[in-house]
């Protein structure tokens, strides 16, 4: 009996491991992707392993991103013993995996159920472009979109029960995400507004389990700030405010819409009424699901996270600042939003009795998820062939052009003795200098913090490593630098940038 439970699920199983093929095939050429954030990440798990602190490159604690993802990579290195970088691939086509047969599992629980939307739903899944982009680099989203789905089986097992037990352990699941992105306030939102919709629960029962849900969720959060506090003075890191107004920010979640749902740049007029329309469609079918007293379901779960973490990003982006809205910020809710929108397909056939109107409005789902999965398809072969055939890499610091650098080459098997001992060594991408180089830099500073500028400008001797490549125009720049300060010139790389030295003493 145990064993055709399993059986049942093959197609999820072979579906999770053609997701694991899928992450090896991209990250074939160079390896995992590495962006900066990937270098923060790594450099902290090293340093627990080495001494047991977490800490960045430039011997700062990690404080601009929560513990947990630092921390479970270095975990994975002192079993292993191997580097993440080596690690990545293998790891996030396992993380992928979990993610795609998570899916499977759960979509085998929805009412009704269909085992041919199932298989639409994981291909779409498996050639999700942005899911794709995504467990092709060393992010923390890898593990925190798993975590997720983790939440809403736990938290669907709280309200099909009601007992404190599980309504812990779905707490404790949002309380990792917490500590592995800070977006996962999130996860504490769906299940707080979950338990104010609950009309099963009598008032005085849903109040302490309310608390009892808040208090366990924030828990390892308080901590985690606390430390960052007492550690750096700061609770997140230095946050800078939003340059991007709310339509702006609604805007840059509808061309993300538009680009999931096989639409052209072109075609991005549509992005504002498109994101309007996604997100009210959301709260109307919360809505629906509140008044058909139906909340416990995986679909209006997957609707409730969909539309918190939508909004939030939205909002959270008009009054901090942080990268553009993009794939990688919104692809937590890809899959969520993906049965939003296409379960009410299984509840119309469900309704139609007539047989051959029922084969008709199921052949019109067919026809156009198998047009969604192809643009998927040819989306991700143009990217394989750009990246893999063509031999370019995942773009980051293991893509070609960093391959094949002479200033990459350079900082590889730069001797170190050029710089002398207590000496700051500034510049505009300190993550690159460690990952090429081992050697601690620090940024330069950015344009918004004045005072951060007239101390950079105070000082009497530094290094400055410029690439002109990653020149960040929200940094000073070394046109703005020269004008205050007369750079000696100690190695020219061309286009590619130089490495400078400042010394007071010296100048005439």
């Amino acid at each position: 009996m145990q064993l055709n439970r399993y059986l049942k699920n093959y197609d999820t199983f072979i579906a999770a491991l053609i997701g694991f093929v899928a992450i090896q095939l991209f990250c074939k050429y160079s390896g995992i992707g590495i962006s900066p954030d990937s270098i923060m990440y790594t450099s902290a798990a090293r340093s627990l392993n080495t001494n047991g602190t977490l800490q960045t490159f430039n011997h700062i604690p990690i404080v601009d991103f929560p513990v947990f993802y630092p921390v479970f990579l270095g975990t994975i290195m002192f079993i292993t013993r191997i580097d993440p970088v080596i690690f990545g691939a293998i790891l996030n086509g396992l993380l992928f995996a979990t993610l795609i047969y998570t899916s499977g599992w759960i979509m085998h629980r929805f009412v009704p159920t269909s085992r041919v939307y199932k298989w639409l739903m994981l291909v779409a899944i498996i050639l999700s472009p942005a899911l794709l982009q995504v467990y092709s680099y060393l992010w923390s989203e890898t593990l925190f979109i798993v975590e997720t789905l983790f939440f809403l089986v736990a938290f669907r097992q709280y309200l099909l029960k009601h007992t404190v037990k599980t309504l812990i352990i779905a707490a404790l699941i949002a309380a990792i995400g917490c500590i592995t992105r800070y977006a996962a306030v999130t996860i504490v939102g769906t299940g707080g507004l979950l338990l104010l919709l609950d009309r099963v629960l009598p008032l005085t029962k849903k109040i302490v389990h309310i608390i009892i849900y808040g208090a366990v969720c924030i828990s390892l959060l308080v901590c985690n700030l606390l430390f960052n506090a007492f550690m750096s003075g700061t609770t997140t890191g230095p946050r800078e405010p939003s340059i991007t107004p709310f339509i702006k920010n609604l805007y840059y979640f509808g061309t993300v819409m538009c680009d999931w749902m096989g639409l052209t740049p072109d075609q991005y007029f549509l992005a504002i009424p498109l994101a309007i329309i996604i997100l009210v469609g959301f709260i109307a079918a919360l809505a629906y699901n509140y008044y058909r007293r139906r909340i416990d379901s995986y679909e209006n779960l997957a609707i409730t996270f969909a539309l918190v973490y939508g909004l939030f990003i939205v909002l959270s982006s008009t009054f901090s600042r942080y990268e553009r809205i993009n794939h990688r910020l919104l692809a937590p809710i890809y899959i969520p939003a993906l049965w939003g929108y296409t379960s009410w397909a299984l509840l119309l056939l469900k309704k139609i009795t007539n047989i051959t109107t029922r084969r008709i409005v199921a052949g019109i789902f067919i026809v156009m998820m198998l047009g969604f999965v192809t643009k998927e398809f040819l989306i991700d072969k143009d990217r394989y062939s750009d990246q893999i055939i063509d031999e370019y890499g995942n773009p980051g610091y293991t893509d070609n052009s960093w391959i094949e650098s002479p200033f990459a080459a350079y900082l590889k098997h730069i001797d170190k003795s050029m710089f002398k001992p207590k000496v700051t060594i500034y510049t505009d991408a300190h993550e690159a200098v460690y990952f090429f180089s081992g050697m601690s830099s620090y940024l330069v500073p950015h344009k918004f913090f004045k005072k951060d500028i007239a101390s950079f400008y105070r000082k009497k001797h530094f290094y400055l490593i410029w690439f002109k490549a990653l020149e960040n125009p929200e940094l000073i720049n070394i046109k703005d630098i020269q004008k205050v300060k007369s750079l000696k010139l100690l190695k020219d790389f061309g286009d590619e940038g130089a490495i400078y030295e400042y010394d007071e003493s010296n100048q005439n």
